[in-house]
């Protein structure tokens, strides 16, 4: 009786996610913790990833069955069908409005509503770690882990990379997930999103490790390295207490810095901020972020880079009528009308951009419908093997001379690609005097960063 007198005070909790901070959140606070009882997580942002189970091996002994994981959609329902006392929102690059959207529909149903911090929800390594975070998906984190994790590797440091959470497959399968070939890309079939973040650090020999309990995983990759490199996702902050931990911000996006969530917290909680792309931004855009960074963290240090681009065979462009696929994330829920693909395809002269939204199959043309601010491009979207044979439809559909890849998945490897392809690189560099490599050097030696923001 007094068993079930416990059960019945626990508080019944849902916890709104999309297959990454929601999970981490629950592993760290809710999962041995018997004052609250998660009832259900729901799935928003990426397609296809409601209706599983969060499974038994994940869930610990007090959930012998696992968790539902439901749409989003059903919040309300399931708010006041279940008695629901709490609603905790878990993912990111949301707009502040949104965010108190998402908590209106928790109130007005009935229940509480929360966030949940860095207290609650980092873990601490034995290592030191250096996180790289942002502003808005889509900024260039991955620019910046590169070149980071090059710094270290000439160092002869060794570094592991720990990557924010993509679990959108079996989930008793990717509890610790380790990448350093492509045959492990293929072995754990991942996703065109987990390959356009794995690859380009599989190609420079790196190690990434990635899952869904990041307890195990830290462990596990603190068994490999001198140093951990936290490899953010969205404008998310890091899952682990961090000893530098570096921001990129968009001045394509000026003042999304002030006004996204939880991309106001990173800059807060910055060492050194980099805003990136401004070779390709207004000086005015570039001016406003970094007023607006300083503001919000005068101590931090700012560095102003551009993403330098090269594409394979410059002769495919010009004069030619293109197809543009870019990176799926960034021109989705990252809000950028256009990418680096179509960058590319204007500055080496392409003579036409073709749209490809009158010709998207099956699950492509929900996208569009999704995410109307996407410009004439093709987001490089698969998710699942369905949606991959549809976004390879799209694409031999359109007459075009040449497919830009924007992503930096090597996509033949994954689809047939019946048209020449150009694919397009890039690379951090910095316009200012302070270089990443050296502040990664002198944080790797012990001294202070004592840079001013201006």
């Amino acid at each position: 009786m007094e068993g079930t007198e416990n059960k019945m005070r626990r508080v019944r909790t849902i916890i709104m996610g999309a297959a990454g901070r929601d999970f981490h959140n629950f592993n760290v606070f809710f999962r041995d913790n018997d004052k609250y009882e998660v009832v259900a997580f729901t799935a928003a942002q990426i397609p296809g990833i409601e209706r599983r189970n969060y499974p038994p091996e994940l869930s610990g002994t007090l959930y012998p069955s696992g968790i539902p994981i439901i749409p989003e959609d059903e919040l309300e329902s399931e708010v006041k069908e279940k008695k629901i006392q709490l609603v905790v929102l878990a993912y990111s690059d949301l707009s502040h409005e949104d965010v108190m959207h998402k908590a209106s529909r928790a109130l007005a149903a009935g229940a509480d509503f929360m966030l949940m911090g860095p207290r609650s929800t980092m873990l601490k390594s034995k290592l030191p770690v250096i996180a790289v975070c942002a502003t808005r998906t889509g900024a260039g984190k991955s620019t910046v882990s590169r070149a980071i994790a090059a710094t270290m590797k000439d160092l002869g440091i060794k570094v592991a990379i720990i990557r924010h959470p993509m679990p959108y497959g079996n989930l008793k399968n990717e509890i610790v997930q380790r990448f350093s070939t492509y045959d492990d890309l293929d072995a754990n079939q991942c996703t065109i999103e987990e390959r356009e973040e794995y690859e380009p650090h599989i190609d420079m020999g790196n190690t990434v490790f990635a899952g869904v309990d990041y307890e195990k995983i830290l462990r596990t990759a603190e068994r490999e390295a001198d140093v951990i490199l936290w490899d953010g996702g969205n404008n998310d902050f890091p899952f682990y207490w961090s000893d530098l931990m570096i921001v990129v911000a968009d001045p394509h996006r000026a003042g999304n810095e002030l006004t996204y969530h939880p991309g106001e917290t990173n800059v807060k909680m910055a060492d050194v901020v980099v805003i990136n792309k401004v070779d390709t931004a207004t000086a005015e855009k570039v001016r406003e972020v970094r007023d607006n960074i300083a503001r919000l963290n005068p101590k931090a240090l700012i560095i102003e880079a551009a993403s330098d681009f090269y594409v394979s065979d410059e002769s495919l462009i010009r004069g030619k009528k293109v197809l543009v696929v870019e990176d799926g994330p960034t021109v989705t829920h990252g809000e950028m009308r256009e990418g680096v693909g179509a960058i590319a395809a204007k500055k080496f002269g392409a003579s036409q951009i073709i749209d490809p939204r009158p010709f998207a199959k099956g699950s492509i043309k929900d996208v569009y419908e999704r995410y109307p601010a996407v410009g004439p491009v093709l987001p490089a979207m698969g998710y699942s093997k369905e949606q991959m044979h549809d976004l390879e439809e799209t694409i031999n559909s359109i007459e075009c001379d040449t497919v830009i890849l924007g992503t930096p998945v090597d996509l033949g490897r994954i689809i047939n690609l019946k048209r020449p392809t150009v694919r397009v690189r890039y690379e951090i560099h910095e316009k200012t005097g302070v270089k990443l490599k050296e502040i990664v050097e002198r944080f790797l030696s012990g001294k202070v960063l004592t840079y001013s923001h201006q």
